[in-house]
């Protein structure tokens, strides 16, 4: 079985004062994004459904998260 590696973009929102980094990758062919901290890019990421990540930007989108 080959192993695809990701393609980590990062996201056009990230940078500014704070230095926010968000970095996206598509994984498992399509099937999940992965999702990390572009400051560190070794610690981890996490991997979400399409669907779940659309859900996740629009309530970040509506402000219904405290971030």
């Amino acid at each position: 079985m080959s192993m695809k590696i990701a393609h980590w973009r990062k996201s056009s929102y990230s940078g500014g004062e704070a230095g926010q980094c968000v970095e996206l990758a598509e994984l498992d062919g399509a099937v999940s994004v992965g999702i990390r901290d572009g400051k560190n890019p070794e610690g981890g990421h996490l991997a979400v459904g399409r669907a779940d990540l659309a859900v996740l930007v629009c309530r970040i989108k509506d402000g219904a998260l405290d971030l």
